[in-house]
């Protein structure tokens, strides 16, 4: 009769992770090694990601806020972290500015800025998307990963009906229930990588789109020495009145080509038709 002590342990559950991985050797460790690592910096990177997107979304708020109020673009600057995105847009414009004049051979101004303009939206650009290549490569390998080990369970499985010469229960369901959990595993590593990639870019391109169009709108202003800028809505208050004395909504967005005050699309007209 067993006792109390031993009870525990005759019914404790053989095919567990521990006891299957113990049953798979080097192989199996290996293999779930490998699929933890991916996963811990998977989600490393979904959430320092995170935080780099966010604080260049609170940069943007500042600019729609202050930024074009200002007198002109070097006082603007100030307004915005040192380290921001847009500034570092910013303070490229003004060193592009002043290269133009020292060019030997210059080049139409408007060309060089746009290109040095570019060039700085396109680095931001490459910072934002460092990291998202490791996210795909793991939501694409770590199922392979994973049938890997299954593969390695199963071939054990079928070494030990083959050396007992009979397929019971017994024999068979400590390799396949490794094989059955490292499926599992590269699936569960697999998911949420491939998640985090989609929204990361998703964000990504919104802040991107943002960037552009803040550089569209800062190419503009350098090349008409200050007189095109975007019309900006009030911040305070409930409402505020633009120089042409319409009412603007708070917080809102520049006003572009083809909208209203309120947002609205304005009716093209025959030029904008063309």
């Amino acid at each position: 009769m067993a006792t109390p002590a031993a009870a525990p342990a005759a019914g404790a559950n053989p095919y567990g992770l521990l006891p299957a991985l113990e049953q798979g050797g080097i192989i199996a460790w290996s293999v779930f090694i490998i699929l933890v690592g991916m996963s811990i910096f998977s989600f490393y990177i979904l959430f320092t990601k995170l935080m780099q997107q966010q604080k260049i979304i609170s940069q943007g708020r500042k600019v729609r806020a202050s930024f074009w109020n200002s007198a002109n673009l070097r006082e603007a600057s100030t307004k915005l972290d040192k380290k921001s995105a847009y500034r570092s847009i910013v303070d490229d414009a003004l060193l592009a500015q002043e290269q133009h004049g020292k060019l030997t051979d210059p080049i139409d101004q408007h060309d060089w800025m746009a290109n040095s303009l570019a060039r700085s939206q396109g680095s931001i650009g490459a910072r934002l998307g460092e990291g998202l290549a490791f996210l795909a490569t793991v939501g694409s390998t770590a199922p392979f990963i994973g049938l890997f080990g299954t593969v390695i369970g199963i071939y054990r499985a079928l070494i030990k009906i083959g050396a007992s010469g009979q397929a019971s229960i017994d024999v068979v369901a400590g390799p396949v229930g490794e094989a059955l959990i490292m499926t599992a595993l590269g699936l569960v590593v697999a998911v949420p990588a491939v998640l985090a990639y989609n929204w990361l870019v998703r964000r990504n391109k919104s802040i991107m789109e943002d960037l552009a169009a803040f550089t569209n709108d800062l190419h503009g202003f350098l090349m008409s020495d200050g007189k095109v800028k975007p019309q900006m809505a009030g911040v305070s208050g409930g409402g505020a009145t633009s120089k042409t004395g319409a009412t603007t909504q708070r917080g809102s967005e520049p006003l572009r080509t083809g909208q209203t005050s309120t947002g609205a699309q304005a009716t093209p007209t025959t030029a904008d038709r063309v």
